[in-house]
């Protein structure tokens, strides 16, 4: 079967084309014929071999650790009316870059009808995040929100999300592309951080007393400045780091002025509810109250292509391959 492999740690251009053997499903797994697999900008990093928050994988591996499609066949002790549905299936760490990939039972959600599987690909690990970000920020009816990276997969669900809680959204992005889908998500302003003022902006459209929370998923020096412009009292909250480098935060200061700092350790303790939280985002996607953005997409064999347009910060919603 097809796949593409990492060969070595750099760049895009180690994601190469290649045959593996037939997976076999084992006792308590199954098959799945892959249709798409999904890619973050995490998995972009552990392919460069800088990702801090994960061990390296063993080369050469199969990137890809979210897929849809259909159950192909069954290990043993699995039940039967699990062939032929549609699912999301995780595979772990890697082995989803291929045409057919092996996941446990327990790693599987079905996916609903009336709702395609590039849509649920695009929301599962994007929306269960966003949901989970939501939910940890604890947002209040009227509040200001500054969402940050608002044009990316993540990003373009909290504006969202947030609207749906009754805030009040500032979307921060970069370039005209990006701004105009977060005017179109129907955030109230939208600000292109490679303005220096960005910060400056951001005050004025909520009044000038500033967001009361901020979903920080960039770092580095945005994030920085997003912290400034919080409100005293307000809410920051970190869960990425495309610049390169994760917000720090003087605790001192925070203390100071009130700001509660979710830290970027709340991710960890997602996992438990990322399932269930999955199936609350697809219902509401299907319900037609939130809508996931799929920007580009990529056949198997370009693999490092969607991986540097990831990189290249231009890429509009979320990236997938469709096998």
């Amino acid at each position: 079967m097809r796949v593409v492999r990492v060969t070595r740690f750099g760049g895009p251009e180690v994601l190469v084309p290649g045959e593996a053997p037939e997976p076999v499903a084992g006792p308590g797994q199954v098959v799945v014929d892959v249709s798409v697999a999904g890619i973050t900008f995490v998995e972009t990093q552990i392919r460069r071999g800088v990702d801090k928050w994960h061990d390296r994988p063993e080369l050469p591996y199969v990137p890809g650790a979210t897929v849809a499609g259909r159950v192909s066949s069954l290990g043993e002790n699995v039940d039967p009316d699990w062939s032929g549905r549609r699912v999301i299936a995780g595979t772990g760490e890697s082995g989803g870059f291929a045409e057919r990939a092996v996941a446990a039972v327990e790693d599987l959600i079905p996916v609903p009808e009336g709702l395609g599987l590039p849509e649920a690909v695009a929301l599962h690990t994007d929306g269960s995040t966003a949901l989970g970000l939501v939910e940890g920020a604890r947002i209040l009816p009227g509040e200001w929100v500054l969402v940050e990276a608002a044009g990316g997969g993540v990003g373009s669900l909290l504006v969202q999300l947030a609207q749906a809680a009754g805030a009040r959204v500032v979307g921060a992005a970069r370039g005209a592309r990006k701004l105009d889908l977060v005017r179109d998500l129907g955030a109230e302003a939208a600000v292109d951080y490679s303005d220096p003022d960005w910060a400056s902006r951001v005050r004025e459209a909520t009044g000038g007393a500033g967001p009361d929370v901020v979903f920080d998923g960039v770092g580095g020096e945005i994030g920085r400045a997003a912290f400034e412009v919080t409100a005293d009292g307000g809410r920051f909250s970190v869960h990425g780091a495309s610049s390169g480098e994760v917000t720090a935060i003087d605790p001192v200061r925070a203390r100071r002025r009130g700001v509660e700092v979710i830290g970027i350790e709340q991710l960890f303790g997602f996992g438990p509810r990322m399932g269930w939280w999955a199936d609350r985002v697809m219902s509401e996607a299907v319900a037609g109250r939130i809508r996931p953005i799929i920007g580009q997409t990529f056949p198997l064999e370009r693999a490092a292509d969607a991986h540097a347009a990831i990189e290249s910060r231009g890429a509009l919603g979320k990236t997938l391959l469709l096998i």
